[in-house]
């Protein structure tokens, strides 16, 4: 019940203007219906930087439409991706593991549907030049693979996201930077996999960074997840604080 109180919350707080910033875009992949948010910046730029979001796997969250409008007020062009589509919405853990897991499973149909929502982001008057990916656990994990396939991206920024990959694909080189934000006490991200993670990046050649946050688990931006470590997953305000700080000084690095 608390799950979908949250999801019906989230829908009341949109439906009530409380993201009356954030425009509705309906697009499709192929007979599949998907429900994106935009924004446009407050404040003109020549370059027209843009923010492609990824949320975590219960899809577009209360969170991400924040991140969206504060992007926003930030100077970036925002889009909210919609990865799962029409009928596909989890309304509880088990389904969002479901879903989450089959496009983990089928990375070619995940990385189709970020694609797709670039495209929505330049639609929306980005600069296809000027993007940077960012993503929340499984959207994290997307950001990730936007810059293992080579997507026109500038950079890839990871919160609390999952790094692995199969390990029989063939590790082509990485043109856009990376930034992944981590917590130290991270459950669900095991050593082997951070290790392989960090091979990965050598041998691509990538330019990228690792952060860990101390006392930090398992989505630590997130203030819904509550505040006891021992679940796994739970709010860090430190941590969420200090990686916000982080990727706002990693994108005016990568962005012109």
């Amino acid at each position: 019940m608390k799950n979908i109180f949250f999801v019906f919350l989230g829908f009341v707080l949109f439906s009530n203007g409380a993201f009356a910033q954030l425009k509705a875009v309906k697009y499709t992949d192929g007979n599949q219906k998907l429900n994106g948010l935009s924004i446009a910046p407050k404040k003109g730029s020549k370059t027209k930087p843009g923010i492609l979001i990824l949320p975590a796997w219960k899809g577009i969250d209360t969170h991400s439409k924040q991140s969206a409008e504060k992007l926003s007020t930030m100077g970036y062009y925002a889009f909210v991706a919609d990865i799962y589509g029409e009928g596909n919405y989890p309304t509880n853990t088990q389904e969002a593991g479901k879903q989450a897991g089959f496009y983990k499973n089928n990375v070619a149909d995940y990385q189709r549907r970020i694609q797709l929502a670039l495209d929505q982001l330049v639609k929306a008057g980005a600069n296809p030049d000027n993007i940077v990916v960012i993503g929340y656990c499984f959207g994290g994990t997307g950001a990730l693979e936007a810059a293992r396939v080579g997507m026109k991206i500038q950079g890839a920024v990871s919160f609390h996201g999952g790094l692995g990959r199969d390990a029989t694909r063939v590790n082509n080189p990485i043109a856009a930077k990376i930034l992944v934000l981590h917590g130290a006490d991270d459950p669900y991200v095991p050593v082997a996999e951070v290790t392989a993670f960090q091979q990965e990046m050598r041998d691509t050649k990538a330019d990228w960074e690792m952060i860990y946050y101390a006392d930090a688990v398992h989505a630590f931006t997130e203030p819904e997840a509550g505040n006891d470590n021992s679940k796994g997953a739970a709010y860090n305000e430190k941590a969420a604080k200090r990686s916000w700080e982080r990727m706002n000084s990693f994108l005016k690095e990568v962005l012109k």
